[in-house]
């Protein structure tokens, strides 16, 4: 089953608009139902009330009449792409859930949603078994109440609307990088710098369509910042703690890549053979007996932190490091301890 490729801005968009110097006064709900194609006054009321609409920096109501030259910047969730959805009853590991929205920890090999290659056993087909009285989860489409999305292969924390004001809320939170984001891995490699930051745009590879690239002198791709701290250094690979100030697609996965230490085992980004070590045949052994008990790249979303769309108050969530991740730090840990 492979997994499709989407950036996080597949779930909202952003637009600019500078209003003419002849334009008369009218309702900027109005006014944007003109300018922007197949969007519904609905949809922008929605976007409004949830602080999504901004004239000259200043958040405005959808009532606000424009005047000539005004600066717009409106966040919209995209609009819904519909298909037959079946709810699945596949059990979800729900930390918290409310009116308004739903924290799950996603288990490793668990697609978020459905795709060209999988129409089944996604998170979401599970969201429309537990979620199915709430207001996003009964028109069959492809992504409701997502914000953001973690890979396949990475466990961890994952949020997701379940009115249209929370996902207008939290789209804006997300877009706008106001939302707190921890990872842990585990890379090849002890990076020279313990605490450091990854800065490159991360695009699309040119070579191969289904994996994200570096590039550094800018000329492609979208800005990328990781903030990492090493938290422990286990002989040839170091436990990283990571915290995203962007969410592109594969942005850990690539940026590590490209500083030359890999998460572990990722087989899409080179991580999955013995990049660091001795040549003995019983230190290949261990590292295969890892990749073994972890067949899947060593990354976890361990904690979320956003503002809840309704109270305003702090959210934070956090989650211990999956079973297969500890198995394989202890051996780490093991293998350090024996040398």
């Amino acid at each position: 089953m492979e997994e499709e490729l989407f950036e996080q801005s597949d779930l909202y968009e952003h637009h600019r608009i500078i209003v003419d110097r002849g334009q008369q006064p009218l309702r900027i709900d109005k006014y944007l139902v003109n300018r922007l194609e197949q969007v519904s006054r609905t949809r922008i009321q929605h976007a409004a009330e949830a602080g999504n609409i901004m004239v000259n920096e200043q958040l405005v109501k959808p009532n606000y009449r424009i005047k000539p030259e005004d600066i717009i910047s409106i966040v919209l969730p995209h609009p819904p792409r519909r298909i037959e959805i079946i709810p699945e009853p596949i059990p979800l590991n729900i930390i918290y859930e409310d009116d308004e929205l739903i924290v799950v920890n996603k288990e490793a090999g668990m697609v978020v949603h459905p795709g060209i290659s999988n129409y089944s056993g996604t998170l979401v087909n599970a969201l429309y078994h537990h979620l199915q009285d709430a207001p996003l989860f009964q028109g069959g489409e492809v992504r409701p109440g997502l914000v953001h999305r973690i890979d396949k292969n990475t466990s961890g924390i994952l949020v997701i609307a379940k009115t249209d004001f929370s996902l207008n809320h939290l789209a804006r939170q997300f877009f706008y990088h106001d939302t707190e984001r921890i990872y842990y891995a585990l890379v090849w490699g002890i990076p020279k710098e313990k605490e450091g930051t990854i800065a490159g745009n991360i695009g699309r590879s040119i070579r191969d369509r289904k994996k994200m690239q570096v590039y550094q002198d800018g000329s492609r791709g979208k800005p990328a910042i990781t903030h990492y701290r090493v938290t422990e250094e286990l002989g040839y690979v170091s436990l990283v703690e990571c915290t995203l100030e962007t969410g592109r697609t594969h942005q850990i996965r690539a940026h590590f890549q490209y500083i030359k230490h890999p998460v572990f085992n990722d087989d899409t980004y080179g991580g999955n053979v013995i990049l660091k070590g001795t040549t003995f045949t019983k230190y290949k052994q261990f590292v295969q007996n890892c990749f073994t008990t972890l067949p899947r790249q060593a990354l976890h979303a361990k904690s979320l932190g956003f503002l809840h769309p309704k109270t305003g108050e702090k959210m934070f969530f956090d989650s211990k490091l999956p079973e297969d991740m500890m198995q394989v730090i202890d051996k780490w840990r093991g293998y350090v301890v024996g040398r």
